[in-house]
């Protein structure tokens, strides 16, 4: 399963890179991308722990760029 994400307020390119790497960690994720520049995120993997791995992204997110929300794209 895929799902695209926008991460509005992304200020930095290095953790746009460290988001890409943790999110990418996570169990359940085959791949994981994160475009500094279209400010997109794109999360390829299990589709039964997708909503737990959405939720775990988006906690990475908040983490990294307190002040980035990360919205369906």
């Amino acid at each position: 399963m895929k799902k695209v994400f926008r991460i509005n307020g992304l200020e930095c390119a290095n953790c746009a890179a460290k988001i890409e790497e943790r999110v990418g960690r996570l169990d359940g994720v085959s791949q994981s991308s994160v475009s500094f520049v279209t400010t997109k995120m794109v999360i390829e993997g299990d589709e039964a722990k997708m909503n737990g791995i959405v939720e775990a992204a988006r906690k990475i997110v908040k983490k990294l760029e307190p002040d980035a929300v990360m919205e369906s794209a």
